[in-house]
């Protein structure tokens, strides 16, 4: 049984490798608490209780996880019991009545609008230079911010996914869902240049699709890209956390600061519900409560 859900969700849902071995692991993990082999599972002998029990047990001691964790795991086994319900395989839902567990919002952590022009000023001065890799790692940094793209859409881009005049991309996002990102007039050269780069030093290997590749000219790896990004955020002496998602998250928030409809925003980000995208919102109302203080007659900061 639990083998076909992991297939349904890597054929059916096509979800990545990292979120299909996630939710393996979240389901192992309580199969392990519950004290039976994955061949000895049957879903008729668990019950709700047995799934109280396992947050306590998971929530509580020295080893406790958070709030936002233990509700990803329960959300892994949400979804098996789901997918076997829809097999006819059982009828009774014993998650009904179990809901999230209530956690600290944590707001999207992302680079101020000054520094961030740092960071494009590098990067442009590196896409300029006569160097694939430099052109590509710069390139990369500057398609995670412009576009909004979470690591595994930038890894997934193949180069038929632009449209022939580069100013469109297609991109995957989770659960196989399609949309289209609009390439801004100096992204679109960047593109193309770096594609010149690719011809003129023969990086490509024949059978590669990818738009960004290794030096070997196969599809870049994620903890590349992820290595890379850090480099050259802290290069340009950017503070905190620095990852690729970061830079989501900075398209997002100075979208919305600019005064972007957020149903636009939700759009380019490619999330299914408006939920998700209303997050941004708390940093722009911190920086128009920044501004109301600075710029009202009776603030106690004057």
């Amino acid at each position: 049984m639990i083998q076909g859900f992991i297939t349904y969700l890597e054929a059916e849902r096509r979800y990545s490798p990292l979120t299909v071995r996630n939710y393996r692991r979240d389901i192992e993990r309580f199969l392990a608490w519950y004290g039976i082999e994955e061949a000895q599972f049957d879903p008729h002998e668990i019950s709700a209780e047995d799934i109280h029990q396992y947050i306590i047990y998971r929530s509580s001691g020295k080893q406790s996880v958070a709030a936002t964790s233990m509700n990803r795991e329960l959300s892994s086994l949400r979804s098996l019991w789901n997918y076997l319900r829809m097999r006819g395989l059982i009828e009774k839902d014993i998650f009904a009545r179990i809901g999230k567990l209530k956690s600290r919002q944590h707001l999207p952590v992302f680079v101020p609008e000054s520094r961030m022009e740092h960071v494009i000023d590098d990067a442009k001065e590196e896409v300029a230079k006569d160097d694939f890799r430099a052109k590509r790692d710069a390139l990369i940094v500057i398609m995670l911010y412009a576009c909004g793209l979470r690591l595994a859409e930038l890894i997934g881009i193949d180069r038929d996914h632009l449209t022939d005049d580069y100013r469109t991309l297609k991109v995957r996002g989770k659960g196989d869902k399609e949309r289209i990102v609009p390439i801004i007039e100096p992204v679109r050269k960047m593109i193309i240049d770096y594609l010149s780069s690719i011809e003129r030093q023969n990086i490509c290997n024949s059978q590669q699709k990818a738009l960004f590749l290794s030096t070997e000219g196969e599809r870049i790896s994620r903890s590349s890209v992820y290595r890379l990004v850090k480099g050259e955020l802290t290069r340009a002496n950017v503070q905190g956390k620095k990852s690729p998602h970061v830079l989501r998250h900075t398209f997002a928030t100075h979208l919305l600061n600019d005064g972007v409809d957020i149903r636009v925003i939700q759009e380019l980000l490619g999330h299914s519900s408006l939920k998700a995208t209303q997050v941004y919102t708390h940093n722009n109302i911190d920086k128009l409560q920044e501004i109301y203080a600075a710029a009202h007659p009776h603030s106690n900061r004057k």
